[in-house]
């Protein structure tokens, strides 16, 4: 029987099977097979033999391997550093991912001004001809001579190229556009994204060079291509944002070479993306005076703190069973959040809409929401204003107490400089602060009960 020239290969994790499943056998995930041509063996079959060369000179120490101090490059762009950890590292490739149309080629056009400055930069398009470039180059004011365009969808003649030239920074946009000619697919199928990625990793490393590519991305949102790319890859960034929204978020999914949790705010304006310095204002702009079911929280992004604000509304229901609807927040958390005030505090939502939302399509992923959420939720209940000047942050246990968080110093400095008067705590963090350092008011509480006592 003639062997399939087909082969179905997992997006998730590689695995390759000759029949089609509707869910992979080795990690799990549901329709996650995709159809592609099998590859060509080679012509010295199963039987050719393969001389495996001695490494045992290029073993080194610990001690004898060298550390330079200045390991990473400046992007010019702030928030970019701080989500990469302080620049870009020598040798080092990162993964930049996000929607169509999200800013992603704009903002590596952008650092390329500032990167120009002391070093060169090969920026290797294959979705856009070299003319299409200078023009958005000319509109985002990009002018620098250190700055070399090359179109090309060819991954080993790209590589050599890279190895030859010698930039000191590439860019490649985008990685499903690649392609290696002795690998019988299309390009952005599972095996071609997989190999590109193998053959620019081994280019950066070797030649220590820092490179970043451009990854497309699935209706699910996920970077499309198998989940090893990710692996493979130094850091991963995703571009999050509305795309009808100014502001964009820029967050790091993997990073060996710093932290997660680091955020960079944008804003895309006419002549591209614009840093924003202060989020916890642009999240606040333009809140409702006297109008009840809103709150601010404070969440920490990595070291940074920032206020958003929480909106909850509560009306009648006209169905057999009330709506719940979360936006920018945990859908079981608020679930979990309503059930405490129903058992713990006798506020029945049952014949309620509940509808939450976090203004500035920002996420509140942190336990320390869950206090803003349930008092903004109390006060679209009863109807009754929380005061604009009031800040809360704080996690809440099934018992309807108050539980500790973390950060408490560097959460209400920020609520201090941004002219709030009030900050709702935990009891348990009052210890860690004194009343003498901040000019805000400091108000600890133990329960649910004696945080709702604030809202007039």
């Amino acid at each position: 029987m003639a062997k399939s020239k087909f082969v179905y290969t997992c997006d998730q994790c590689g695995y390759e099977t000759s029949k089609w499943n509707g869910r992979c056998p080795s990690c799990g995930a549901w329709n996650s097979l995709v159809e592609e041509l099998a590859e060509k063996p080679s012509p010295g079959g199963s039987r050719s033999t393969y001389s495996a060369p001695d490494l045992s000179e290029s073993i080194l120490e610990l001690e004898q391997i060298g550390a330079d101090t200045d390991v990473r490059y400046d992007t010019g762009v702030g928030e970019l550093n701080r989500v990469l950890g302080g620049g870009l590292v020598k040798g080092s490739l990162v993964l930049l991912g996000g929607e169509p149309g999200i800013g992603k080629s704009t903002l590596l056009l952008q650092i390329c001004q500032f990167l120009g400055m002391e070093h060169s930069v090969l920026y290797v398009s294959g979705e856009e001809s070299a003319r299409q470039i200078k023009l958005r180059a000319q509109r985002l004011g990009v002018d620098t001579e250190n700055l070399y365009i090359l179109t090309a969808t060819d991954a080993e003649a790209i590589a050599e190229t890279i190895s030859q030239s010698a930039p000191d920074i590439a860019i490649i946009d985008s990685i499903q556009t690649m392609s290696i000619s002795r690998i019988a697919s299309s390009p952005g199928s599972i095996t071609q994204v997989r190999e590109c990625t193998n053959l620019f990793m081994h280019t950066a490393k070797s030649q220590e060079i820092p490179m970043i590519i451009v990854g497309h991305v699935n209706k699910d949102g996920a970077i499309a291509g198998p989940k090893v790319m990710e692996h493979i890859v130094d850091a991963v960034l995703h571009f999050e944002g509305e795309r009808h929204q100014s502001y964009r978020l820029l967050r790091a999914v993997k990073n060996r070479f710093g932290s997660t949790n680091e955020i960079g705010v944008f804003e895309m304006l006419d002549k591209g993306l614009s840093e924003v310095a202060n989020p916890s204002q642009m999240l606040l702009s333009g809140r409702p005076h006297n109008v009840s079911g809103t709150c601010v929280a404070c969440v920490m992004e990595g070291t940074r703190p920032i206020l958003a604000e929480v909106q909850a509304l509560a009306a009648k229901t006209s169905y057999a069973a009330p709506r719940r609807m979360a936006t920018g927040f945990d859908f079981n958390r608020l679930t979990i959040i309503i059930a405490v005030l129903e058992k713990r505090l006798g506020i029945f939502l049952g014949s309620l809409d509940v509808y939450l939302n976090i203004v500035g399509g920002f996420r509140l992923d942190e336990p320390a929401g869950d206090l803003p959420v349930a008092m903004a939720l109390y006060s679209a209940v009863m109807d009754r204003p929380i005061s604009e000047e009031l800040i809360a942050f704080g996690e809440i246990g099934l018992g309807g107490e108050v539980r500790s968080v973390s950060h408490i110093a560097q959460r209400i400095r920020e609520a201090e400089r941004m002219g709030f008067s009030t900050c709702v705590i935990p009891k348990q963090c009052a210890s860690a602060v004194d009343q003498k350092d901040y000019s805000i008011e400091i108000v600890p509480v133990s329960s649910l009960k004696q945080a709702f006592t604030k809202i007039k």
